[in-house]
C-alpha cells in the first residue's frame, strides 16, 4: 500500500505505549502525531487532517469502562464524519467492540497489540478511509434531495407510486429488494425505508457486495474467532452481528458469488449463524434491504443466483423507473440540485434560463439521477454568470462550438480551488469558508489534486 502523506493520529494516556506506536509506525513509513487525553485528540482533529485516528478506550479518569473512550469516539466523529477510527484497549470485550463500531468505529485492537496485526488494521482502514471517501461525493451526487422529514422529490405520478408503496413497507420487517438502473437512487430509498421503519433508531449497516472478494465473505459478513486463521489475532464482528436489532442494506446483491448464496441463504431463512472458527450458533434480528440494476430472473435462469435466495430477497420489491421515465422530476430536481451546488461553492442567486430548462427536459439522462446532480454541480462550477445557459451543461445534445472540448468536474474543482487560494492568499480557514468545505475536507482535496498552498 501507497503510503499516506497525512498524518496517523495516536490517542493514549500512557507514555511509553505513545513512544511505541510512534516508533512502530516511523518504521513502516508512517507518519503519525500523539496525544494523551480525549481533549487534545479534539483539538488536534479540528485544527488539522489525519489519515486515521489510533484511539485507546481507558484514561486516567475511568480505567476500565471505555466511556471516556466512546465519548470521544462520538466527538471525533461528530468533528470529521470521515476520519477513520480504530479503537484499542487493554480491558477488551466484545460488547465494547460492539459498541465502538456502532460508534463510527472501523476496526479494534487488544493491548497488549500484535505489530504484524495492528499494521494490517491500519492499512485497511486508511485504504477504506481513502475509498468511503471518494464514495460520498458518488452518493451525494446519487441523493434524490431529501427534505428533513427524509422525503425525496417525487411529483410525477410513477414516483408517487414508489413513494406510496414504501410508506406501506418501511414500518414491517418485510425483507425489501429495490430494483432499478444505477444512479436511480436505490441506495435513498434503503436509507428511506431505514428511517421510516420501526428500527430507526438502531444501526443501518450498508454492504457493497461487489466489494467483497469471495476468500473473506464468510469473515466479513459472519465474523470470525481468534485463532480462526492465520490473521486472525482476535475475534472480529461481522456484518449481521453489527446490524442486530437494525437494518442490514446488501448493495449489488446480484455480485454474490453463487458458493456465497447458501451461506446467506441460511441466516435469511432462521437468523442463525456461527463466526468463522466457532461452533457456538448466534442469531440475529435484522431486517433486510437488497438492491441492484441487474435482472435477477435473468440470472436465476442463467444458473448464477439462486432462486430460493431470491425469494427470501424480494418479500417485497420496489422498482425506481429511471428518470427519462418521470419527466415531471427533471426541473424540480435540476433547481434543488443547482441550489445545493450553488451554495456549497458559494454561488448564491445561480438560475436556469429557460433554453437550459428546455435542453434538460430533451436530454434522456442515460446516468438518471446521478447524472443530472454532476451536470448541475459542473455547471454553477464553470458557467460564467448567474444565469445558467444550454451550453454550460456540455451534453451530448447540447454540443459547445466546434473544437472545444468538455470540462471534466474534476478540472472545473480544481480551478475553483486554485482561484479561492489565490484570492484568500494562500488562507487555509478563509478558502475553506469561501468553497463551503471544512478545514479537513479542503486539506483532502488539496491532497487529492495535489496542488500546493501558495506562499
Amino acid at each position: 500500500m501507497k503510503a499516506t502523506t497525512l498524518p496517523i493520529l495516536i490517542v493514549d494516556d500512557q507514555r511509553d505505549v505513545l513512544e511505541a506506536l510512534r516508533l512502530l509506525l516511523k518504521s513502516e513509513g508512517l507518519a503519525s502525531q500523539t496525544v494523551s487525553d480525549p481533549g487534545s485528540a479534539l483539538g488536534a482533529v479540528k485544527k488539522s487532517p489525519f489519515a486515521l485516528a489510533l484511539v485507546d478506550l481507558n484514561y486516567t479518569r475511568d480505567t476500565t469502562s471505555g466511556a471516556e473512550g466512546l465519548e470521544l469516539l462520538k466527538n471525533l466523529k461528530r468533528a470529521d464524519a470521515d476520519l477513520p477510527v480504530v479503537v484499542m484497549t487493554a480491558w477488551g470485550s466484545i460488547n465494547l467492540a460492539v459498541e465502538a463500531m456502532r460508534l463510527g468505529a472501523g476496526d479494534f485492537i487488544e493491548k497488549p497489540w500484535d505489530n504484524a496485526r495492528l499494521m494490517s488494521v491500519l492499512r485497511n482502514q486508511i485504504a477504506l478511509g481513502a475509498a468511503l471517501r471518494r464514495e460520498q461525493r458518488l452518493q451525494e451526487e446519487n441523493t434524490l434531495l431529501r427534505g428533513e422529514d427524509e422525503n425525496f422529490i417525487a411529483g410525477s405520478r410513477v414516483m408517487q407510486s414508489v413513494l406510496a408503496l414504501v410508506e406501506r413497507v418501511a414500518p414491517t420487517d418485510a425483507n425489501v429488494l429495490v430494483l432499478g438502473e444505477n444512479g436511480t437512487g436505490k441506495g435513498v430509498v434503503a436509507r428511506l425505508i431505514h428511517a421510516r421503519s420501526r428500527r430507526a433508531e438502531r444501526t443501518l449497516v450498508k454492504v457493497n457486495m461487489g466489494g467483497i472478494p469471495d476468500s473473506i465473505f464468510e469473515a466479513e459478513m459472519f465474523g470470525h474467532v481468534r485463532g480462526a486463521f492465520t490473521d486472525a489475532k482476535t475475534d472480529r464482528i461481522g456484518r449481521f452481528e453489527l446490524a442486530d436489532g437494525g437494518t442490514l442494506f446488501l448493495d449489488e446483491i446480484a455480485n454474490i458469488p453463487l458458493a456465497q448464496q447458501a451461506k446467506l441463504l441460511r441466516v435469511l431463512e432462521d437468523g442463525e449463524f456461527e463466526r468463522v472458527g466457532s461452533s457456538r450458533t448466534l442469531k440475529v434480528d435484522v431486517r433486510l434491504i437488497a438492491a441492484t440494476n441487474a435482472d435477477l430472473a435473468a440470472e436465476v435462469a442463467a444458473g448464477r443466483f439462486r432462486k430460493d435466495l431470491l425469494f427470501r430477497l424480494n418479500t417485497v420489491e420496489v422498482r425506481l423507473p429511471p428518470l427519462r421515465e418521470r419527466h415531471e422530476d427533471i426541473i424540480p430536481l435540476a433547481e434543488a440540485f443547482l441550489a445545493r451546488s450553488a451554495q456549497r461553492y458559494q454561488r448564491i442567486g445561480m438560475h436556469l434560463s429557460g433554453e437550459a430548462r428546455r435542453a434538460l427536459e430533451e436530454y434522456p439522462w442515460p446516468g438518471n439521477v446521478r447524472e443530472l446532480s454532476h451536470v448541475m454541480e459542473r455547471a454553477v462550477l464553470t458557467a460564467s454568470a448567474e444565469k445558467i445557459v444550454q451550453l454550460d451543461f456540455s451534453l451530448p445534445s447540447t454540443q459547445a462550438p466546434a473544437g472545444a472540448a468538455p470540462v471534466r468536474l474534476e478540472d472545473a474543482e480544481q480551478d475553483m480551488i486554485r482561484n479561492a487560494l489565490e484570492r484568500c492568499r494562500g488562507n487555509i480557514q478563509k478558502t475553506a469558508e469561501m468553497l463551503g468545505l471544512s478545514r479537513a475536507a479542503l486539506y483532502r482535496r488539496l491532497e487529492k489534486f495535489g496542488i500546493r498552498v501558495p506562499e
